[in-house]
């Protein structure tokens, strides 16, 4: 029995014994480098890719850090933007270089036989797919986005996006990144002075005097326009400030910034209302920055809020 394992042993061993250990490894080496080759390189910053779910493109955010909240020369903001802090985002994602538009949420629609919103005045039965989409609610806007195989964006990594690199309120002139109040509609208006005009006329009635604010711009006929038609900011995104306000992850705290971690903030645990950030065709230029916040009852739908997914 001992004679016939040597002799087994003998045969297996064979063809091993006189090779090098050189070639006895450079097969594992060559299948190593094979699959090295094989995986995806690295996501360089601004690099741009297509989601084959919604049809959208999402461009690599990387890693940094930035100042959040307002810049100290900013005097136009509010107490719950300050103060300023430094903030790092220690993980690069992918955002979507457009808002969700019709089209991209009609194709969430059809795959999840969920319905389509109520369709805006100013594109009924969403005849313009490259609209972004409006009228959803933060459930809506997380659904969709998990859909993609995403997230919605935490309230930072927004802002850093948003920014692209700039410190400033503002990435560029507002006119040429932007579609706000002043020159959503027909003829350009001065929306700052009418706001202020109807704050002070209905003070003491403030629901009527918002509501006169909006008749006044909707009879000018402010809509939202098509993604992409302004200039884009430093990291290649579109209307990250104005045409329709973007949901983000995060709940609203008035004095969350007063505590906020430095790394990777994720917002307050709890609350009553989500943020909204970006500004929309409604608003007035003041507040169209992007350290302005705006909260809102997560159950609510507007046609001039929509969303932006992160990955």
């Amino acid at each position: 029995m001992n004679n016939l394992k040597s002799s087994l042993c003998g045969m297996i061993l064979a063809p091993v014994v006189g090779l090098s250990a050189t070639a006895l490894v450079a097969p594992l080496l060559a299948e190593g480098a094979a699959k090295a080759l094989r995986k995806p390189a690295p996501a360089v910053a601004g690099t741009v890719r297509k989601n084959s779910k919604d049809g959208l493109r999402y461009v690599f955010i990387a890693p940094g850090t930035f100042q959040m909240g307002c810049p100290p020369a900013d005097e136009e903001c509010d107490g719950d933007e300050k103060p300023s802090h430094p903030v790092t985002i220690t993980r690069g994602f992918w955002m979507g270089q457009t808002e969700v538009t019709v089209g991209a949420y009609e194709r969430f629609v059809g795959d999840t036989q969920r319905g389509m919103p109520a369709a805006p005045n100013f594109n009924r039965e969403w005849r313009n797919e490259d609209m972004p989409i409006v009228n959803i609610s933060w459930h809506d806007a997380q659904a969709y986005c998990q859909w993609v195989g995403g997230r919605l964006p935490t309230e930072a990594e927004w802002e850093y996006a948003a920014r692209g690199g700039s410190a400033a309120p503002r990435y560029g002139p507002l006119d040429e990144v932007s579609w706000y109040a002043d020159n959503s509609g027909k003829r350009r208006l001065d929306s700052d002075s009418i706001w202020t005009a109807d704050q002070q006329k209905y003070s003491k009635q403030p629901n009527e005097d918002q509501a006169k604010y909006f008749k006044l711009l909707s009879d000018n006929g402010d809509q939202a326009h098509e993604v992409a038609r302004k200039r884009p900011n430093g990291f290649g995104l579109f209307d990250t400030l104005g045409n329709v306000w973007e949901w983000v992850n995060d709940w609203f705290g008035v004095d969350y910034y007063a505590g906020s971690p430095s790394t990777d903030p994720l917002g307050p645990a709890t609350g009553s209302m989500r943020l909204a950030r970006g500004g929309s065709f409604m608003t007035a230029p003041g507040y169209v920055r992007v350290t302005f916040r705006y909260g809102v009852d997560p159950d609510l739908r507007y046609s001039f809020l929509g969303v932006r997914c992160a990955q």
